[in-house]
């Protein structure tokens, strides 16, 4: 019972909290919403003209920098918030705590840390498509349907061309490394965090067809030791000993796949995610693999483990394992401070991470019923303007919507300092009692011994 009490309290405060500081920073947070806004758009129109005009790649680029700006917007209104919290001004000014001020950092400081998780994020749950699927109906509505007029031509082992630019874009992020390395400078971090980026939207976007063009050239081959319908001829022969082993699989994975993720995916996956990126822009000093567990389970169980040397390898494995950095090096390290704002939000509990969860689904909702609020107010005007009344009620939507997720996510890691400070003072307090209950006791057994 005191689970619920606690839940509904914290859940009460999050979204009294989330309306403060969405009315407080609106006009901030509408002005960076609107910059990425047009600055996507621009990108998007521009995009088409150069598809239009044979230079489809460079056209490619320029959409892809449109969805960066719209991503460092998104970074631009986290910060905005900082100025409108208190609960995480006392954590900021404590240096025992891991969270430091984003106002004291430069914005091309936090987008190097974050731009790149962001654009995982946009990548895995949606967003890039949602963003993609924009750009096409734009440029089938400019250019119509006659042959080669589709935007990305990736189908049909088309997506080959673009193989060289994610080579080129890997040589740059590696030739901006070194002279970072050399001559230590923000702009040419900032240019290597965004080379990184680019090669990251233009590989999302081509992998599925690769993935695609792999299946299709090993379904029409039948290697004497594999077959593609051995699936069909198990099924067929549990179904006739009428035990339907292979069947309940498929309805199980079906189950999983058709219900369970998407409901997994939009209200815990997403919410969570985007509240550790939110983390990552108020700043973690814990930047190293290590510290990921540190604090935590992990380390009080496995930490001789976790600090014991590794064995000494021989230079062959030595130089193999060096190989994919010529390249790929400084990625990972991208995404530590990722990973360790999801050390917060497990210091706080299944109870605060599922108010999250919750007021998070009832903005989901709120979103697509402003949505179709907007375009049943609007109306109908028949098909030349249905492109435009979606437009138009799409971003009167994210004008409210967009800017107060990100207050919400504010609220939320606002919050979350608070309950994570609690926990932490109960967890100190218990342990202390343990000890002095311990110590107590001591006495007593020798006592009793004597």
């Amino acid at each position: 019972m005191r689970t619920i009490v606690d839940g509904f309290r914290e859940m009460v405060h999050l979204i009294g909290d989330t309306f403060r500081l969405w009315w407080r920073n609106l006009l901030p947070l509408a002005t960076w919403f609107l910059a990425g806004y047009i600055g996507f758009k621009a990108c998007t129109e521009g995009a088409i003209w150069l598809s239009e005009h044979s230079h489809g790649s460079i056209g490619v680029g320029l959409f892809s920098a449109g969805v960066l700006m719209q991503i460092a917007a998104y970074v631009g209104m986290i910060r905005t918030c900082a100025t409108s919290l208190y609960r995480w001004r006392d954590a900021a000014g404590n240096q025992a705590e891991e969270t430091s001020d984003p106002t004291q950092r430069g914005l091309l400081e936090l987008l190097a840390v974050t731009l790149l998780p962001l654009v995982a994020v946009w990548s895995a749950w949606g967003f890039l498509e949602t963003q993609v699927s924009e750009l096409n109906v734009s440029n089938l509505v400019q250019r119509g349907l006659q042959p080669g007029s589709e935007f990305f031509q990736l189908s049909d082992g088309r997506w080959h061309k673009y193989l060289p630019a994610i080579v080129i874009l890997l040589v740059l992020r590696r030739v901006f490394e070194a002279v970072d390395d050399r001559w230590p400078s923000r702009p040419v971090k900032f240019a290597q965090v965004w080379a990184e980026s680019f090669f990251l939207l233009i590989t999302v976007v081509v992998t599925p067809f690769a993935i695609q063009d792999g299946k299709d050239w090993f379904e029409v081959r039948n290697f004497w030791y594999w077959s593609l319908g051995w699936w069909g001829g198990l099924k067929d022969f549990f179904a006739s000993i009428h035990i339907p082993v292979p069947a309940g699989i498929e309805f199980l994975w079906g189950f999983f796949w058709e219900n369970l993720w998407p409901l997994f995916k939009l209200g815990v996956a997403e919410p969570l995610t985007w509240l550790a990126i939110t983390t990552v822009v108020f700043g973690h000093r814990v930047l190293s693999s290590g510290g990921v567990f540190r604090g935590t389970r992990v380390e009080r169980r496995f930490g001789d483990q976790l600090e014991a040397e590794a064995p000494k390898q021989n230079r062959i494995v030595a130089l193999t394992n060096k190989a994919p950095n010529l390249l790929l090096g400084g990625f990972r390290e991208k995404f530590y401070p990722t990973l360790n704002a999801f050390r917060l939000l497990v210091r706080v509990g299944p109870v605060f991470l599922g108010v999250v969860c919750m007021v998070y689904t009832f903005w989901l909702l709120g979103d697509d019923w402003l949505f179709y609020g907007l375009s049943r107010l609007i109306g109908d005007h028949g098909e030349r303007w249905g492109l435009m009344n979606a437009e138009i009620a799409r971003l009167i939507g994210d004008v409210v919507f967009q800017t107060l997720r990100i207050a919400l996510l504010a609220a939320a890691f606002d919050l979350c300092i608070s309950v994570g400070i609690e926990r932490k003072t109960e967890a100190a307090a218990a342990a202390k009692a343990k000890v002095d209950a311990e110590a107590e006791a001591k006495p007593e057994a020798e006592v009793a011994t004597v």
